[in-house]
């Protein structure tokens, strides 16, 4: 799947001049966003997920690292119970798009008012909204955004192609336009119009849970840069980092971060929506995070699938707090 030759690679100037461990980086306004959205999968739980990042005390965290931090609360999201499911190969999707297109909305007043937003989850058809809203706030300036993708499945499956029709596995291919016909349209549409982002800066990271349709998917869309566990594993996260940030960063205005706590393993991370063994070590995703950093091109990041249900003492959240951090900034020296 991933041609190392078709990529963009940082120069290795630009590589040796990023910031120093000493060197702190510039703060940020940053608004939390809840979104505790489980209409998506067919485990519950994940709708918990923004409570047991909040407890495991991410605002603190990031205050301590010399941010400013609002509390958005949690956008309204439909109770399962109470809804019809309607189209099985989309179950929910109605009801999801309806989330998303008011966490698209509270996105883009984040950015309006100069705040980075970061979003909580829920599952990761959420990630419909927040990446929608960051696309139209950088749109309606004639600017265009790339998408990091870090997650062990690659969600670009469509209501034609999905074997279980969880929405969860369909935001990717809602953001890159796919699906037309296929009942797709509140979801890749929102604001009016699809696609949110361009293949070429779309980049995914960490795969090892692929359904066969969804290669097919991956190839019809166009994106070529994706890093399965094994181009991780062979050629190591750091070369994979600097070249998904020179894709995502290829004439745009910088790049959204969705970051699926099952593209980490669960020895580490035991408490997310669908896990899968094999996935980035604690020590390689605080380094993913930390290169993020580095480059200071992010706009805004999310935090999808916490189970607390299935969590051990929280200690997922409690991760998810750290990368954060990581993330934004925080430094071992």
């Amino acid at each position: 799947m991933h041609n190392a030759a078709n990529n963009v690679v940082a120069s290795p100037d630009h590589i040796e001049n990023r910031p120093s461990g000493t060197k702190s980086l510039p703060t940020r306004r940053i608004r939390v966003i809840g979104v505790p959205l489980d209409l998506g999968a067919s485990r519950r739980g994940v709708d918990m997920g923004p409570s047991a990042v909040r407890v495991a005390g991410l605002e603190a965290h990031l205050e301590a690292l010399g941010h400013q931090v609002t509390d958005g609360g949690n956008i309204r999201v439909e109770i399962a119970e109470t809804q019809s499911a309607g189209n099985p190969n989309a179950r929910f999707l109605q009801q999801i798009a309806d989330t998303c297109t008011r966490t698209a909305e509270a996105v883009v007043k984040s950015l309006e008012e100069g705040m980075t937003p970061l979003v909580l989850g829920g599952d990761h058809s959420l990630a419909a909204g927040t990446v929608s809203g960051v696309a139209e706030f950088y749109r309606r300036q004639g600017q265009k955004i790339g998408v990091i993708w870090l997650d062990a499945h690659s969600d670009i499956n469509t209501p034609a192609t999905s074997p279980s029709g969880n929405v969860h596995g369909m935001p990717l291919a809602a953001l890159l336009g796919l699906g037309a016909g296929s009942g797709m349209e509140p979801l890749s549409h929102i604001f009016g119009y699809a696609p949110k982002i361009s293949p070429e800066n779309t980049v995914i990271i960490g795969v090892r849970d692929i359904d066969s349709a969804e290669r097919a998917n991956i190839h019809r869309a166009g994106v070529t840069h994706v890093y399965t566990m094994r181009d991780m594993d062979e050629r190591g996260m750091r070369t994979v980092m600097e070249e998904a940030i020179a894709a995502a960063s290829q004439g745009t205005a910088g790049y959204h971060v969705s970051l699926d706590m099952d593209w980490i393993d669960p020895e580490d991370a035991p408490g997310v929506g669908t896990p899968v063994r094999g996935g980035a070590t604690y020590r390689e995703a605080h380094l993913a995070m930390e290169i993020l950093a580095d480059h200071g091109n992010l706009l805004s990041f999310e935090i999808v699938e916490v189970n607390p249900v299935i969590d051990e003492r929280n200690r997922t959240a409690e991760l998810a707090v750290e990368l954060a951090c990581s993330a934004f900034g925080k430094k071992i020296l």
